[in-house]
């Protein structure tokens, strides 16, 4: 998922409140840039493989982790699934600010979304963008409240809530492991817009990527 322009106060580290935080999570710095796939290609179009009792605690996973962190930061998002990098894997990352200004870091592994009661599904409407879909954004409906059950990737119980923007990415991030993108929420006019603003846009903000991920070689 793409990122906002304001800087969060608060951290909440695996759904925890932490005193500081540094502004790139640790992850990044042991992790390696990875090519982000795009609409079209299959793996961002099926659902993923769960993540098993094999993957837990694995230096395989948490070398995944590290490298879609890392991932993260080039491609200026606020969150990112495995199939983003081209893995057959349930488990996403996230570093998004909630609409109070609270910035959460994390990852969750095999998550599933609360179904809300009636009254708590109050809609927002608003702009969504896509590292897989780079460049544009377009106005999506989601629930204001979200709350995503899963694993860490030592296979202990996570529950994360997020209200606001933070909501958003939670439903955006599942999403994709269940093989969709934002743009499949659309109407087919918006939908082609869209791709067709991708055509157009994809280049620059490649261009952008690899320009900041040599930087930080350098």
């Amino acid at each position: 998922m793409a990122t906002p322009t304001e800087q969060p106060r608060a951290v909440r580290v695996q759904g925890q409140l932490v005193e500081s935080y540094p502004r790139r999570a640790p992850e990044a710095d042991r992790g390696r840039v990875l090519r982000v796939t795009v609409a079209g290609e299959q793996i961002l179009h099926r659902p993923l493989k769960p993540v098993t009792e094999e993957h837990y605690g694995s230096a395989q996973l948490a070398t995944l982790i590290d490298d879609m962190f890392a991932t993260l930061y080039v491609a200026e998002g606020v969150g990112l699934a495995a199939n983003q990098v081209d893995v057959d894997l349930r488990v996403f990352i996230y570093d998004c600010p909630d609409d109070q200004g609270v910035r959460h870091v994390g990852h969750l592994c095999n998550p599933v979304l609360d179904e809300l009661p009636p009254d708590q599904r109050v809609l927002d409407e608003d702009d969504e963008g896509c590292l897989s879909v780079p460049g544009p954004y377009k106005t999506v409906a989601r629930p204001h409240r979200a709350v995503a059950r899963g694993f860490d990737m030592h296979g202990s119980p996570l529950v994360i809530e997020g209200t606001g923007f933070f909501a958003r990415c939670l439903q955006h991030e599942t999403d994709h492991l269940n093989g969709y993108l934002y743009i499949d929420r659309l109407s087919k006019r918006e939908r082609k817009d869209a791709l067709k603003q991708m055509e157009a846009l994809r280049e620059e903000v490649f261009a952008r990527r690899a320009a900041k991920a040599e930087a930080l070689r350098g």
